[in-house]
């Protein structure tokens, strides 16, 4: 995927028309942007390289973070483990959202504009949240970025860059592909918290449909949770699950009894309980 997004930097520098940078911003580079974001994913639970050699993962999740335009794989990890280990703690867990975003986004056309605005607050929100101090290797993939960048600028031009970072946005926000991000824990059944969806998206993305398993066993693989829904059906088929990432985006906008806070929420009990 990662040498897809470079033949495309030679493809896409020859194009004229912004309307075309953008159409294959949204159909093909934000997707597999979008493919890589969910490698950094797997990068950041050590499944690439194993758990004894997490530094060969860090450097692989600065790769495959190249064509993203944007330095996350570091700092995915470091939020989005403490999702796992405390997921609806009101301060812990920043996938969870304010309740300023519950207030402010609250019917059809709010939620629709929360969805295309998705990418910004995954990307601010944990700052206002639940902020950290910078780790040494999220400033090293801050400057690996940078520079990458600097080159693809330097060699490509701008349009280029727009093609990559603007690619990245639009597939976190109003794209099937996204999709994912409202399925996996808004409460489309009360009383679920986390559900599944076994269509062919997750060909390209890592399998992260099989959510419920791979909140079950977060050190098993993406490729490896279709087994483990094989092997343990009387666990995940009788459960609610979804069949479209598309549909899910729309029942999330259109259906009032659904919104940014229809989310399983716990009180903040501290790092230490």
């Amino acid at each position: 995927m990662v040498l897809a997004q470079f033949a495309m930097l030679f493809v896409v520098k020859e194009i004229q028309s912004w309307k075309m940078i953008f159409l294959l911003a949204y159909c093909l580079g934000g997707v597999i942007n979008h493919s890589l974001m969910l490698a950094c994913h797997e990068i950041a639970h050590n499944l690439a390289f194993g758990h004894a050699r997490p530094m060969a993962n860090r450097l692989f999740g600065f790769f495959c973070n190249l064509p993203i335009g944007l330095p996350m794989s570091v700092s995915f990890k470091k939020y989005h483990l403490e999702h796992h280990r405390y997921q609806g703690d009101e301060v812990i867990d920043t996938d969870l959202p304010t309740k300023l975003e519950a207030k402010l986004f609250c019917n059809t056309f709010g939620k629709f504009i929360w969805v295309f605005l998705q990418p910004m607050f995954y990307i601010f929100r944990p700052l206002v949240v639940n902020p950290k101090p910078p780790q040494k290797l999220e400033l090293v993939n801050g400057v690996i970025q940078l520079i990458f960048n600097t080159i693809v600028v330097y060699f490509f031009g701008w349009k280029v860059m727009v093609y990559l970072i603007v690619g990245s946005l639009l597939a976190m926000g109003l794209h099937p592909v996204a999709g994912h991000f409202i399925s996996e824990h808004y409460m489309f059944a009360k009383g679920f918290e986390t559900y599944s969806y076994y269509g062919p998206l997750n060909w390209i993305t890592f399998n992260v449909g099989y959510h419920n398993e791979h909140h079950d066993f977060p050190a098993v693989p993406g490729r490896l949770l279709p087994e483990v829904k094989r092997i343990a059906p009387e666990f995940y088929d009788t459960i609610p699950q979804h069949s479209s990432w598309t549909r899910v985006l729309y029942d999330f906008i259109t259906d009032p009894a659904i919104g940014p806070y229809a989310r399983i929420k716990r009180k903040a009990r501290g790092l230490d309980s």
